[in-house]
């Protein structure tokens, strides 16, 4: 079902848009073919984004009541339940489209590794013919080879995404002499280090290892992931945008 479903379509797809554009490279055609999943995907990402939104706005209500039940846990998450349901947010939403997608990625990536340096004409369609596949992204990057380039772009491309996307209202105030409760400071605290962390995986992965498995699938990979982060990037930025310009209209998305 895997194969049939969602691995050997994604193939079909990227092949067949080197096929109908023979003078693109497979760098390019991977920038085009991120961009049109993307899209595919985007009512399903959608929802995820605008619980985000809500759930920044909210962030300081939050806080507070967890501050003011830091010791009567079961009322604490009564209260923060209540809120989330008074202001239609649904903050496990985005759970679910994770698992939805994780699929789709693992074929992706899947897809990429078979596809550099040949195609293989056993996963076509009858009606896809196996293009000449060009490996020069730009005319000046060998796709076969990881590219220290690449790996950098992956990296910054991604903390700036995450630098956005984690970015939101700081917590409320507290009275004096009154601390935040220890969720709130663990969460403050990842955060603060996710947005270095995954920089650095990005980097990691693309350059070291998923060369030392997939060697010429690394400069690929990493054009999909600054893609999809620039991307998503792209869509918090009309989201959040779209929140402040029409305001409540946010809550009608939602539901």
């Amino acid at each position: 079902m895997y194969h049939q479903f969602i691995f050997r379509p994604l193939y079909n797809g990227l092949v067949y848009l080197m096929d109908i554009l023979p003078w693109i490279d497979i760098g390019i055609a991977v920038v085009i073919f991120t961009v049109v999943v993307k899209f595919v995907l985007y009512p399903l990402s959608k929802s995820s984004l605008l619980t985000q939104v809500r759930m920044k706005e909210i962030e300081p209500e939050v806080n507070k009541i967890k501050a003011q039940y830091a010791k009567d846990r079961q009322t604490q998450t009564m209260k923060i339940m209540a809120l989330y349901k008074e202001k239609k947010v649904k903050p496990f939403s985005g759970i679910l489209l994770v698992f939805i997608q994780l699929p789709i990625l693992f074929a992706l990536i899947s897809v990429f590794y078979k596809v550099i340096p040949t195609v293989d004409p056993t996963l076509l369609y009858s009606f896809v013919s196996p293009p000449e596949v060009k490996t020069l992204f730009l005319g000046f990057i060998d796709l076969t080879q990881k590219s220290l380039l690449l790996s950098v772009l992956t990296g910054v491309i991604q903390y700036a995404q995450l630098h956005f996307s984690l970015s939101g209202k700081p917590p409320a105030a507290l009275a004096p002499g009154q601390a935040h409760d220890f969720s709130t400071q663990m969460a403050t605290s990842m955060s603060k280090q996710m947005k270095f962390l995954v920089p650095i995986i990005a980097f990691a992965s693309t350059y070291w290892l998923i060369p030392a498995q997939f060697p010429q699938a690394a400069s690929i990979i990493a054009i999909y992931w600054s893609v999809s982060s620039l991307f998503t990037l792209a869509q918090e930025l009309w989201i959040r945008h779209q929140y402040k310009k029409r305001g409540q209209i946010v809550n009608q998305l939602i539901s």
